[in-house]
């Protein structure tokens, strides 16, 4: 962790802490230090279910992906990966940032309710 996060930009890493506030505390997904790491690898089993039928199509997706895998059962571990940090975004902070914690309440909220309902799990 502190490799990483020494790599990184100040602005990125309060970015990071908030964000990864905002998914444990609003979206209920713990145990997961970098929900928003571009690599996710997974059996194709578990890809097919995780992926299908996604509500959320923006930045947050991958809190509903694993959410979903962590309420199924599946497995989830982080593994290091060597990455270095491009110049320029593709984000407004501030817009953008609302966006995500809004959906990422969505996400808790929709499943919770039973709006949205949990996929039959993977075999395997």
């Amino acid at each position: 962790d502190t490799d990483a996060v020494a790599r990184r930009s100040l602005l990125r890493n309060v970015l990071m802490r908030g964000f990864h506030l905002v998914v444990t505390a609003v979206g209920g997904v713990s145990g997961v230090r970098d929900t928003q790491c571009g690599f996710k690898l997974m059996r194709r089993a578990e890809a097919r279910t995780l992926f299908a039928d996604l509500h959320i199509e923006r930045w947050a997706f991958d809190v509903e992906v694993l959410y979903r895998a962590l309420r199924l059962g599946y497995g989830v571990a982080e593994v290091p990966v060597t990455w270095h940090e491009v110049p320029g975004s593709k984000i407004d902070i501030a817009r953008d940032s609302l966006r995500m914690a809004r959906d990422i309440a969505c996400v808790r909220v929709a499943y919770i309710t039973g709006l949205w309902t949990l996929p039959k799990a993977a075999a395997g």
